[in-house]
Parts: structure tokens; C-alpha cells; sequence
């Protein structure tokens, strides 16, 4: 019989000891790699809180006001949900009170603005349940989907995807974030949008085709929806151009109006 010494013994628990770690905890092994530059965490500010709502994705709902749907030349009565994304660094937060300077972007000559309804989750999931899935909901705010309609347009004639008109930087242009917990689900609520003092769209969330809650089931069914997602809930009709000099109202009922100058 072989004769083991203390230290060989010692050697091998060592050893096998390294093994497993290695096995058990190759994140702890990523976790001393660093990036070669930082990026910056997108947030969104919550009324009354320090904290802020971090970004993950943003989903943006087409053609949901029937009216809407009708002057961009599609039948609501027959037509599913459709979804788009726009990168998070696209989001320009507007503070309450505040008239935010909002760059006209490259390569455009007509700019739209595009009132709505943003829902922000705090958790998510797949195949969410229409009935359950405002559970998901953290909070909401008052959005702009701001959109090169000209580059969208072209695009969409040559049946190619249309990201350059709708994904761009600050084309995500929104309020902080009110908790649900204080402002409750919004599922009706006059919602509109004016340029220098004329209303130009004006509607009632009671008129989307699709409800947030059912918005949220039929994500979830193409996606794994996640804390930190938020969703454009669709504009009502009569949207149009900006031009720079322009002054932006939004107002949304049980929220802060948001307003913009284009410049």
C-alpha cells in the first residue's frame, strides 16, 4: 500500500477545491473584467422619490386610435397590434414645469409630434394574461413619440423597415414617472397636444384600440418583458409638423402638462 504524506493530501484538496470553484462560479471570474469604456445607465426621474426608473427597453404600439389608424391609411376593425422599438438613449427626460429645448433632427423635413400615454413596468414575464398584466405596472408619464415622417414614409414605400424615422437621438421624449400606487391605471382620460396655443390632437385614452393591459399580454407573447421596460401606448389622430420655434403642450389627464420648444 502506497504511503500518502500529509502535504500530498493537502496538495489535492487544493486542487479539486480550485476545480469546483471554477466550475461553480465562472461569474465570480467575469466579475474582475472591466469595460474598456463606460456607458451610461438610462433613467427615467419618479415624482416624489430619490430613485430613479432605469431603462431596459422601450416598445412603442402603432396606428392604437382608430382615427389614427384611418388617416395613416389602415382599417382598425381588421388590423393586429404592431410594435416597433426605439434605443433607450433616445429617451430626453422633461422635468415638470419645464419648457425643454428639443433639437429638429438631421435629415428630416417634416417633423411630427405624436402625443401618448407611456406605461412603465416594474417586472414582466411571457404570455402575460390581459387580467394580470397591469400587476406588471410600475408607474406612467406623459409621452412624445417624435418621428421623421418624411424618412418613414420613404422607407415604408420601398418596403423596407422604417427604424431611420422612428429611432433616432431624442425621439423618446417624456415626463418623470408617477407611481400607479398614487395616480391609479389610466384606462380613460382626455389626452391632447398643442402648437402654439392651437390644439391640434385631441382624444381620449377610451378610444385606444388596444388597452395597456392588452398591449402588455400581446408583447408578452413575442417577448420576455422585463422591469424596466416601458411602452408608448399609441397617439390619436391628426398628427403633424414641427418646425423650429415651435412650442409643444401636452397634457394628459391626472398628470403634470410637459412641453417642448423645438430649436
Amino acid at each position: 500500500m502506497t504511503k500518502t504524506s500529509r502535504r500530498d493530501v493537502l496538495t489535492a484538496a487544493a486542487v479539486m477545491t480550485a476545480a469546483g470553484m471554477a466550475e461553480a462560479a465562472p461569474a465570480a471570474a467575469q466579475a474582475g473584467q472591466k469595460p474598456i469604456f463606460p456607458v451610461p445607465m438610462v433613467t427615467i426621474p419618479i415624482v416624489g422619490e430619490s430613485q430613479v426608473f432605469q431603462v431596459r427597453r422601450i416598445y412603442c404600439i402603432g396606428r392604437n386610435y382608430a382615427a389614427h389608424a384611418i388617416e395613416r391609411g389602415s382599417d382598425p376593425n381588421r388590423e393586429p397590434p404592431f410594435f416597433f422599438q426605439k434605443p433607450t438613449d433616445a429617451i430626453q427626460n422633461v422635468a415638470t414645469g419645464e419648457v425643454a429645448d428639443h433639437p429638429y433632427p438631421s435629415l428630416t423635413k417634416n417633423y411630427h409630434h405624436e402625443v401618448e400615454l407611456v406605461a412603465a413596468l416594474k417586472s414582466g414575464g411571457t404570455n402575460i394574461s390581459a387580467d394580470k398584466a397591469l400587476d406588471h405596472v410600475y408607474g406612467y408619464a406623459l409621452g412624445l413619440d417624435m418621428t421623421r415622417r418624411d424618412l418613414q414614409n420613404g422607407m415604408a414605400a420601398e418596403k423596407k423597415p422604417w427604424e431611420i424615422g422612428k429611432s433616432f437621438d431624442h425621439a423618446a421624449v417624456l415626463g418623470p414617472i408617477h407611481p400607479a400606487s398614487k395616480t391609479g391605471h389610466f384606462e380613460k382620460g382626455a389626452i391632447s397636444l398643442a402648437i402654439n396655443g392651437t390644439v391640434k390632437q385631441s382624444s381620449d385614452l377610451s378610444k385606444m384600440i388596444w388597452s395597456v393591459a392588452e398591449q402588455i399580454a400581446k408583447l408578452s407573447e413575442a417577448f420576455e418583458l422585463k422591469a424596466g421596460d416601458i411602452i408608448y401606448s399609441g397617439t390619436p389622430e391628426n398628427v403633424g409638423p414641427v418646425v423650429k420655434g415651435d412650442v409643444l403642450l401636452c397634457k394628459l389627464e391626472g398628470l403634470p402638462d410637459m412641453s417642448i420648444k423645438i430649436v
